[in-house]
């Protein structure tokens, strides 16, 4: 049914839990796990000064992403494919689950509600909306 599941990750306790379906959804299918990190880089300028904050934020990238693909590993899921880009997170999600043919997106909510979720939007519920493929999500645990 799956053959290939995405897990966009911020490093998140969310994602973390989000992790967790995403790998046993892998080993049941046997479908290839792929990992995004989106650098949101539409708050910061294109100027040469917020260029190393940039960097930086893809250094933290990879760092998770490599956090993760040791995850996978131990839990006997290879290969995993990686990726960190720079853009609007929804829309690289979205572009990254077309051009990949991702059969399923696996990811966290924080489960705002209110006057929260109407200032501070969310990447989840923007994916759940526009995704062509099923999206699960995960909500933070209540803990």
């Amino acid at each position: 049914m799956y053959t290939r599941i995405l897990l966009p990750t911020d490093g998140s306790e969310t994602t973390d839990r989000a992790l967790e379906h995403a790998l046993d959804l892998a080993t049941q299918y046997d479908a290839e796990l792929h990992v995004l990190y989106v650098v949101d880089a539409t708050v910061f300028a294109n100027d040469v000064e917020t260029g190393a904050i940039v960097e930086e934020f893809e250094t933290m990238g990879n760092r998770i992403v490599d956090h993760v693909i040791q995850q996978a590993t131990d839990a006997g899921i290879e290969p995993t494919r990686t990726s960190v880009v720079r853009g609007t997170p929804h829309k690289r999600i979205l572009e990254y689950t077309d051009e990949n043919e991702i059969d399923l997106v696996v990811m966290g909510t924080h489960g705002r509600s209110g006057l929260d979720r109407y200032l501070l939007g969310s990447v989840t519920e923007k994916v759940v909306r526009l995704s062509d493929a099923p999206v699960l999500t995960v909500r933070e645990s209540s803990s």
